[in-house]
């Protein structure tokens, strides 16, 4: 599978180096530069354990760039993993998730052919329908669930063995608001025996 990673951070960085591991072509997108220039050079932008490793023995499999429009047209699928840091009194602050949702959304505006959008940033629930599919229909002027798969897929990543603990999962959980999505996430996690609960989001 073609899958683009919005966010060089550290889930980004880990989500998109396992994929690439497990057969699938990746592309990262982030409005970092140097991110990207150390992606291209085969070094991870953050440290976790055998990342880098991994990284360097996927180069073949990765790519990266700064251009939204590049990533979206060359892959099937987007993991939105941007960060959510908390504001002054400790809510999520969705600022980065609103604005990967908008130059996401004027990108799919101009490709061709249906594309599903995962989030994968720490939110609350209902975030994925209720902020980044408005955001994205609007950008788009195209409709979620019609004219493109939109989902959620928390991550249960522990720093340190985070790498270890997304190729040996002990569940994989996602929600989805339509069939083709729920199909295709099915078949992204094929390659893992251990649960999984399908939602919807």
């Amino acid at each position: 599978m073609k899958i683009s990673i919005i966010g060089s951070g550290y889930v980004g960085m880990v989500t998109g180096v396992c994929f690439a591991e497990l057969g699938n072509e990746v592309t990262f997108l982030d409005i970092d530069a140097r991110k990207i220039a150390a992606i291209n050079e085969a070094k991870s932008p953050v440290y976790e354990t055998g990342l880098e490793v991994m990284l360097a023995g996927n180069r073949s499999r990765i790519a990266a760039t700064t251009d939204y429009q590049e990533a979206i047209d060359t892959t099937d699928i987007t993991f939105v993993c941007v960060g959510t840091p908390s504001d002054d009194d400790g809510a999520i602050d969705l600022k980065y998730i609103r604005a990967a949702s908008t130059d996401l959304g004027h990108a799919l505006r101009r490709k061709e052919g249906r594309h599903t959008v995962i989030v994968k940033s720490t939110v609350l629930p209902g975030t994925t329908e209720q902020v980044v599919g408005p955001i994205l229909e609007e950008a788009s002027n195209t409709r979620a669930f019609v004219d493109f798969g939109l989902g959620s897929n928390p991550e249960f990543l522990r720093e340190g063995v985070a790498v270890r603990d997304f190729m040996n999962p002990d569940r994989i959980v996602f929600g989805t608001g339509d069939e083709r999505t729920r199909a295709i996430m099915d078949e992204l996690y094929a390659p893992f025996s251990c649960p999984k609960l399908a939602t919807s989001i």
